[in-house]
Protein backbone atom coordinates (compact mmCIF):
# COMPACT_ATOMS: atom_id res chain seq x y z
CA UNK A 1 0.00 0.00 0.00
CA UNK A 2 1.67 3.05 -1.17
CA UNK A 3 1.21 6.67 0.26
CA UNK A 4 0.68 9.76 -1.87
CA UNK A 5 0.45 13.48 -1.32
CA UNK A 6 -1.72 16.12 -3.43
CA UNK A 7 -2.62 19.56 -3.39
CA UNK A 8 -4.41 22.72 -5.04
CA UNK A 9 -0.98 24.03 -6.22
CA UNK A 10 -0.40 21.31 -8.47
CA UNK A 11 -2.25 22.99 -11.22
CA UNK A 12 -5.22 25.07 -12.32
CA UNK A 13 -5.60 28.43 -10.87
CA UNK A 14 -6.73 28.75 -7.40
CA UNK A 15 -10.09 30.44 -6.78
CA UNK A 16 -11.43 33.28 -4.13
CA UNK A 17 -13.22 32.62 -1.59
CA UNK A 18 -16.52 33.41 -1.16
CA UNK A 19 -19.10 32.52 1.00
CA UNK A 20 -20.40 29.44 -0.99
CA UNK A 21 -18.04 26.68 -0.71
CA UNK A 22 -15.35 25.97 -2.55
CA UNK A 23 -13.65 22.68 -3.35
CA UNK A 24 -9.65 23.20 -3.29
CA UNK A 25 -8.56 19.34 -3.25
CA UNK A 26 -11.13 16.05 -3.67
CA UNK A 27 -10.25 12.88 -3.85
CA UNK A 28 -12.20 9.80 -5.33
CA UNK A 29 -12.13 6.13 -6.77
CA UNK A 30 -12.90 5.43 -10.22
CA UNK A 31 -13.56 2.17 -12.27
CA UNK A 32 -10.51 1.54 -13.81
CA UNK A 33 -8.57 1.14 -10.89
CA UNK A 34 -11.26 0.66 -8.44
CA UNK A 35 -9.78 0.92 -5.05
CA UNK A 36 -10.62 2.33 -1.66
CA UNK A 37 -8.55 5.25 0.02
CA UNK A 38 -7.81 6.46 3.71
CA UNK A 39 -7.27 9.82 4.16
CA UNK A 40 -4.63 9.80 6.91
CA UNK A 41 -3.45 13.49 7.28
CA UNK A 42 -4.03 17.16 6.06
CA UNK A 43 -2.94 20.72 6.14
CA UNK A 44 -4.99 23.63 5.46
CA UNK A 45 -4.21 27.43 5.31
CA UNK A 46 -4.53 30.80 3.82
CA UNK A 47 -1.88 31.74 0.71
CA UNK A 48 -3.49 35.11 0.07
CA UNK A 49 -3.34 38.70 1.35
CA UNK A 50 -4.93 38.87 4.74
CA UNK A 51 -7.76 41.39 4.96
CA UNK A 52 -7.41 44.07 7.30
CA UNK A 53 -9.82 42.65 9.85
CA UNK A 54 -10.40 39.37 11.59
CA UNK A 55 -12.27 36.78 9.21
CA UNK A 56 -13.45 33.11 9.95
CA UNK A 57 -13.23 30.98 7.62
CA UNK A 58 -15.42 27.57 7.52
CA UNK A 59 -13.38 24.34 6.40
CA UNK A 60 -15.26 21.02 6.16
CA UNK A 61 -14.47 17.68 4.37
CA UNK A 62 -17.63 16.27 3.08
CA UNK A 63 -18.05 12.46 1.02
CA UNK A 64 -18.54 13.23 -2.50
CA UNK A 65 -20.10 11.11 -5.07
CA UNK A 66 -19.64 13.08 -8.32
CA UNK A 67 -16.55 14.94 -9.11
CA UNK A 68 -17.72 18.43 -10.39
CA UNK A 69 -15.45 20.40 -12.85
CA UNK A 70 -11.79 20.76 -11.41
CA UNK A 71 -9.41 23.38 -12.81
CA UNK A 72 -7.26 20.75 -12.60
CA UNK A 73 -6.59 16.64 -12.82
CA UNK A 74 -3.21 16.48 -12.05
CA UNK A 75 -1.56 12.83 -10.80
CA UNK A 76 -1.12 12.76 -7.04
CA UNK A 77 2.47 12.11 -5.68
CA UNK A 78 3.78 9.39 -4.45
CA UNK A 79 5.75 9.85 -1.27
CA UNK A 80 8.06 6.91 -1.85
CA UNK A 81 8.60 7.98 -6.01
CA UNK A 82 9.44 3.61 -6.07
CA UNK A 83 5.78 3.20 -6.24
CA UNK A 84 3.47 3.45 -8.79
CA UNK A 85 1.01 5.75 -10.12
CA UNK A 86 -2.34 6.04 -7.71
CA UNK A 87 -5.75 4.33 -7.96
CA UNK A 88 -7.22 7.18 -6.69
CA UNK A 89 -8.64 10.32 -8.76
CA UNK A 90 -8.46 13.95 -7.80
CA UNK A 91 -9.51 17.18 -8.53
CA UNK A 92 -8.45 20.60 -7.62
CA UNK A 93 -9.49 24.49 -7.76
CA UNK A 94 -13.25 23.59 -9.06
CA UNK A 95 -13.91 26.88 -10.58
CA UNK A 96 -17.70 26.53 -11.78
CA UNK A 97 -19.42 23.43 -10.97
CA UNK A 98 -18.76 21.68 -7.89
CA UNK A 99 -18.26 18.37 -6.84
CA UNK A 100 -21.71 16.02 -5.38
CA UNK A 101 -21.95 16.36 -1.88
CA UNK A 102 -23.82 14.29 0.12
CA UNK A 103 -26.22 15.55 2.33
CA UNK A 104 -25.48 15.97 5.76
CA UNK A 105 -22.12 13.92 5.20
CA UNK A 106 -19.32 16.32 6.90
CA UNK A 107 -16.76 14.14 8.66
CA UNK A 108 -15.04 17.02 9.51
CA UNK A 109 -15.23 21.00 9.80
CA UNK A 110 -13.22 23.67 11.70
CA UNK A 111 -14.08 27.34 12.16
CA UNK A 112 -11.15 29.21 12.13
CA UNK A 113 -9.44 32.67 11.68
CA UNK A 114 -7.89 34.04 8.64
CA UNK A 115 -4.59 33.66 10.48
CA UNK A 116 -4.89 30.15 11.27
CA UNK A 117 -3.33 26.80 9.23
CA UNK A 118 -4.23 23.65 10.78
CA UNK A 119 -2.98 20.76 10.47
CA UNK A 120 -4.54 17.12 11.04
CA UNK A 121 -3.30 13.74 11.58
CA UNK A 122 -5.04 10.13 11.88
CA UNK A 123 -4.21 8.53 15.07
CA UNK A 124 -4.30 5.29 13.06
CA UNK A 125 -6.17 3.65 10.56
CA UNK A 126 -9.43 3.62 12.72
CA UNK A 127 -9.68 7.16 13.12
CA UNK A 128 -8.68 7.83 9.13
CA UNK A 129 -11.28 9.16 6.98
CA UNK A 130 -12.10 6.28 4.23
CA UNK A 131 -13.31 6.33 0.57
CA UNK A 132 -15.28 3.02 -0.72
CA UNK A 133 -14.17 1.03 -3.92
CA UNK A 134 -16.99 2.42 -5.44
CA UNK A 135 -17.06 4.22 -8.80
CA UNK A 136 -17.24 8.17 -7.92
CA UNK A 137 -17.36 8.26 -4.27
CA UNK A 138 -14.56 10.31 -2.41
CA UNK A 139 -14.30 13.14 -0.52
CA UNK A 140 -14.03 16.77 -0.65
CA UNK A 141 -11.83 19.57 1.29
CA UNK A 142 -13.52 22.78 0.69
CA UNK A 143 -13.62 26.34 2.36
CA UNK A 144 -16.15 29.65 2.44
CA UNK A 145 -15.99 32.54 4.31
CA UNK A 146 -18.71 35.38 4.42
CA UNK A 147 -15.66 38.05 4.75
CA UNK A 148 -12.06 36.97 3.65
CA UNK A 149 -11.90 36.83 -0.36
CA UNK A 150 -8.49 35.55 -1.09
CA UNK A 151 -6.68 32.14 -1.55
CA UNK A 152 -6.47 29.13 0.62
CA UNK A 153 -4.11 25.59 0.43
CA UNK A 154 -5.10 22.33 1.34
CA UNK A 155 -2.66 19.35 1.01
CA UNK A 156 -3.82 15.81 1.26
CA UNK A 157 -1.96 12.72 2.23
CA UNK A 158 -3.51 9.45 1.51
CA UNK A 159 -3.20 5.53 1.05
CA UNK A 160 -4.87 3.39 -1.51
CA UNK A 161 -5.44 -0.22 -0.84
Amino acid sequence: MANYAVNNQLGGTQQNLSSAYKTLVEIHAVTATLKRAMLFEFEIGIDGTPNGTDCSLNWDISRTTAAGTAGATPPPLPLDPADAASGIACGINHPTVEPTYTVASSLWALGANQRASYRWISRDDKSALWIPATNLAGLGLRVKSATYNSTAIAQLYYQDQ
